[in-house]
């Protein structure tokens, strides 16, 4: 039986709206982060996954990036290895990290492809060691105490980028159709592995290949002026804007290293970058191939 809720007008509408994006967007790049609420809904996940494949079928190149921290609670958990936390980035001793690399690469990045390729795509699973994607240098982290004095504080195997090494990214996009899905772990120079912040790792990879845009899957609907008003969401944030945003406090907390991602990104020669609600479904559709969009974008002057 026909779906009623549409008619046949208002589908092809929606065709019309999306033909001037998809013109636009074909064969460009665009890197997705993907974590949060979207990893954890089944709903969300097949939403996810198709509106991928939907971006491939359509001429474009997107690469997926993704997280996976509440599985790694479980397995620690179940492990009984205690997380400890630094300004927001988990402790990475030796044990930790081997769940991390075995939970992030060789299970959730393996789903992720699984399910990409039963929905009719065609993606292939790395991490940042495969082919020395990620060269990555060990992170130090700063903390003040009681009387406003800083200490660097060694959190282990925790990374920061230094160089991507693009080639086998682009090898594998050129290659039948494929669609990258990557794990964020990077490797050092004598090829030990360092646990790197999703959104960093996507906003690198982005900025490496001059990808027309960057997306991070978020579980709130953007910045907010004012979080106790929905109506105060900020579509577009200049770059110029976003040092007295921080003072103000409109953007804190976890928000700052997103938006901080999104500065790179831009600077690196990305065009556009955009913070989304990936609880909503197929929001990267909506965020792409609508004349409104959602979410908030961050651009240059």
């Amino acid at each position: 039986m026909q779906d009623s809720k549409y008619t046949p007008l208002e589908r092809a509408q929606v065709l019309i709206e999306a033909l001037p994006y998809i013109r636009r967007f074909h064969g460009k790049t665009v890197v997705i982060k993907y974590g949060g609420s979207a990893m954890l809904s089944d709903e969300l996940k097949k939403a996810v996954m198709n509106d991928v494949i939907l971006m491939k079928l359509v001429g474009m190149n997107p690469i997926l990036v993704h997280g996976g921290g509440p599985e790694i609670n479980h397995f620690l958990k179940r492990l009984d290895i205690k997380s400890e936390f630094v300004n927001g980035l988990r402790v990475t001793d030796e044990p930790t990290m081997e769940v991390v690399e075995m939970v992030l690469v060789g299970k959730v990045n393996k789903e992720i492809v699984a399910q990409i390729n039963r929905l009719g795509g065609h993606a292939v699973g790395l991490c940042g060691k495969d082919g020395q994607m990620i060269l990555a240098r060990k992170q130090y982290e700063w903390t003040k105490d009681a009387d406003g004095r800083e200490t660097m504080v060694d959190i282990g195997s925790v990374g920061e980028v230094e160089k991507i090494n693009t080639g086998i990214i682009e090898s594998i996009m050129e290659t039948n159709g494929y669609i990258p899905v990557i794990a964020p772990i990077g490797a050092g120079v004598n090829g030990e592995s360092y646990n790197i912040n999703a959104d960093l790792v996507a906003g690198e990879i982005a900025g490496a290949l001059g990808a027309e845009k960057l997306i991070l899957l978020t579980d709130v609907e953007g910045i907010f002026y004012d979080l106790q008003d929905k109506s105060s969401i900020l579509s577009v944030i200049k770059t110029s804007e976003i040092d007295q945003l921080m003072q103000d406090g409109i953007i804190a907390g976890g928000m700052i290293p997103k938006v901080k991602c999104c500065i790179r990104a831009l600077e690196a020669g990305v065009q556009g970058t955009h913070i989304i609600d990936g609880r909503l479904p197929h929001s990267i559709l909506l965020e792409l191939f609508t004349d409104k969009g959602i979410g908030t974008m961050v651009e240059k002057d």
